[in-house]
């Protein structure tokens, strides 16, 4: 499933966008955020600078994540994608305590506090029509493709729209006699990468720990082992999350008078009908079991 060309067409298609959309607004945030003197806004510019970096992670774990299985990695590649997720957590981190410490320097050291222009206004009201067209197709696209790092680069992303609000609020602000309201609001944008970097990590951190997706998957997953007429129950179902995918083990119940080979005929059926009716599952193992023998739990 996530070796298809669609899957690879659609996450190359949204890492491109993601890296050259970056690239555009971190050289005018830092650029009109220069002129205009907005702290807020050059704080932004280097928040969206971190932005060009994680889209190239996001597709560097894309990439390695498409990568088939090999017989040092029998369950393929998928984990590459949460690996880079949290790459991009220790980026949002760095960021944060970059703005914190400037704004520091301003509030608490008395550093020079110059009210911004209104130009800077202008960039921030761009920046959120920009940031939330890219943050929305990124998810969905993510989302279409089931890619964790495309997802998680969708959501920092979406984090830069609250961000440009603020620097538009941190402006106006200013340009009514609050000069400080520029630099407090660059400490509120540092808050929002610090809960978007949480809520990532612990994302990325139950992937590679390999909790299942949702509780849903399990019954999807019972239920096409159960379109065969043969397979009289189903039990000890299992979930590994891989990222992008994930792999399921489970016993099936057959009449303890089949044949060795009939048995083996069914238990290849029902890991297909698992992989064709449940769209993250690639990988499936089936133990049967006679319907007279209760299986232990491992």
């Amino acid at each position: 499933m996530q070796n298809t060309p669609e899957r690879e067409k659609v996450g190359k298609q949204a890492s491109y966008i993601a890296i050259s959309g970056n690239i555009f607004l971190t050289a005018f945030n830092l650029i009109v955020g220069i002129v205009s003197g907005s702290s807020a806004l050059i704080a932004e510019g280097f928040h969206t600078l971190s932005d060009v970096i994680t889209s190239v992670l996001a597709f560097v774990g894309f990439k390695i994540g498409m990568k088939p299985a090999d017989d040092d990695h029998q369950y393929g590649h998928g984990r590459a994608e949460p690996i880079v997720g949290l790459i991009i957590v220790v980026f949002l981190l760095i960021v944060a305590y970059e703005i914190i410490s400037e704004a520091y320097t301003k509030i608490m050291l008395g550093g020079e506090v110059i009210p911004p222009s209104m130009i800077a206004a202008v960039m921030a009201a761009i920046g959120i029509g920009v940031n939330y067209t890219m943050s929305t197709y990124l998810i969905r696209s993510g989302a279409k493709i089931n890619s964790q790092a495309i997802i998680a680069d969708g959501k920092h992303q979406r984090v830069d729209i609250f961000s440009c609000i603020s620097v538009l609020i941190g402006v106006i602000g200013s340009q009514f006699g609050i000069s400080i309201m520029d630099t407090l609001v660059s400490v509120f944008i540092a808050i929002i990468i610090l809960n978007t970097a949480f809520h990532l990590a612990k994302d990325n951190i139950n992937t590679l720990m390999g909790k299942i997706p949702s509780n849903q998957i399990i019954g999807d997953v019972k239920k096409a082992a159960l379109v065969s007429e043969c397979v009289k129950g189903v039990h000890n179902v299992k979930v590994n999350n891989m990222g992008p995918y994930v792999s399921a083990e489970l016993h099936i119940e057959l009449n303890k008078d089949l044949k060795l080979e009939k048995s083996h005929k069914i238990a290849h059926e029902v890991e297909q009908s698992i992989i064709n009716n449940v769209e993250s599952v690639q990988m499936v193992s089936v133990h049967t079991c006679p319907t007279e023998v209760v299986c232990k739990k491992k």
